[in-house]
């Protein structure tokens, strides 16, 4: 065994004795990150898929469509069995299988065949849900908070970045390359997991059946989980219809490429750096400040960018730049306070109150992937933006009308 995967079992079981160790808080990290990364590789590149496969730019939407409705099918059908069975064991089979749906992806010989391995790599590319429960489990209760924060930290890395890299790629090499890596990089995430990450037992011997029935009446009980969850859903659905259909607006209204198209991922990377304020924020003056915030900043942003129209040219690309690096701190600001108000409902479900929200959410981005390419075919660019302002409006709207004294 080497030494680093040593270490970090060592440092694993005696995680009470401090912080865990840095070693495998990175493996953490970088596995959360590579995992959701796998779901947005294409949005950059649908320009660039229209033109290979010979399908309009409608049809190729549904290529991030899927991908996402596939991930919150995932998060609502599997993420609950981290209670049932040993979380090492079900994220060393879904790295597998993800691993073996992006090779298919980059595979595909038409159009059809990539939409079913992009549903799959949505299924697969879930066991993201399963290595944040992990962290908060092996890590000691002093830390807990730190650990989770950083591998929500390369989470919201992974989303990001993975437009910056796969435009890159598709610009040089194709975008049968940007699945083909991939799926080496999940193989080598999957190796050191393998030999690194340590077990982690069942904390519930509930069936199946019984783990899903819980779902519903958690659904039921808390009226907040569902506020959070249609709020964080419909901010979602804006964000989505934009870098769902950024890189072809941008191929068309200024022809400029994928890797163009990667490089704003840069500018959303830069908004979600900043998510760590909001935690600190919600900690001092409560998350619903922070939810109302958020999705106001979000509105805020989506609107300005309507402003574009009446810009030179050259100006019109760095308020784009400028209104994504707010609207993405604002979508990122408000699912850590909505991450606060459901983990806070009820300590001993918080896997599946974590599924509810994120199925939630990533419906939100199916949705918006979808009206995205219809508002861009049917109406333009400021079809996408008015989608977009009034997806966040709603989302505000939503946290407004908080009932009081609503937890």
């Amino acid at each position: 065994m080497s030494s680093m995967s040593l270490k970090l079992k060592r440092g694993a079981t005696a995680a009470q004795a401090g912080d865990l160790p840095r070693p495998l808080v990175l493996l953490l990290a970088s596995g959360a990150g590579l995992a959701v990364a796998s779901i947005y590789y294409s949005q950059p590149m649908l320009a660039v898929l229209s033109g290979s496969l010979g399908a309009s730019v409608r049809d190729t939407g549904f290529v991030p469509t899927l991908t996402q409705l596939g991930y919150a099918l995932g998060i609502l059908l599997l993420a609950p069995l981290g209670d049932r069975f040993d979380r090492r064991r079900l994220i060393l089979v879904k790295t597998t299988l993800l691993a073996a749906a992006l090779l298919a992806t980059g595979l595909a010989p038409g159009l059809p065949a990539l939409l079913a391995a992009s549903l799959v790599v949505g299924l697969t590319a879930t066991f993201a849900q399963d290595i944040v429960p992990a962290a908060a489990t092996l890590a000691p209760e002093a830390s807990r908070g730190k650990a989770v924060g950083t591998v929500m930290t390369g989470l919201l890395l992974g989303i990001l970045l993975s437009r910056v890299a796969s435009g890159f790629i598709a610009e040089r090499w194709g975008w049968r390359m940007v699945y083909e890596l991939a799926a080496v990089s999940i193989g080598v995430f999957g190796l050191a997991a393998w030999r690194g990450l340590p077990r982690l037992p069942a904390t519930s011997h509930m069936s199946y059946t019984k783990l899903m029935g819980s779902l519903a009446k958690l659904w039921r009980h808390h009226a907040e989980l569902r506020r959070a969850a249609l709020a964080q859903g419909l901010l979602s659905m804006g964000f989505s219809a934009f870098w769902s259909t950024m890189a072809v607006m941008l191929h068309q209204q200024y022809h400029l490429g994928s890797e163009a198209a990667g490089y704003f991922g840069l500018a959303g990377a830069a908004g979600a750096l900043a998510a760590p304020l909001a935690g600190r924020l919600a900690d001092q003056r409560g998350p619903e400040l922070v939810t109302r915030l958020g999705a106001g900043l979000a509105m805020a942003s989506f609107a300005v960018m309507g402003l574009g129209m009446f810009l030179p040219h050259e100006a019109q690309i760095g308020l784009i730049l400028a209104a994504t690096v707010g609207f993405d701190f604002g979508v990122q600001a408000t699912l850590v306070a909505h991450q606060t108000v459901v983990y806070s409902l009820d300590p001993a479900a918080r896997s599946r109150l974590n599924a509810l929200l994120f199925t939630g959410m990533f419906v939100g981005m199916s949705a918006g992937a979808a009206l995205g390419s219809l508002a861009l075919a049917h109406w333009g660019w400021m079809g996408v933006v008015a989608l977009a302002t009034a997806a966040a409006g709603a989302s505000l709207a939503v946290r407004l009308s908080r009932r009081h004294g609503a937890p």
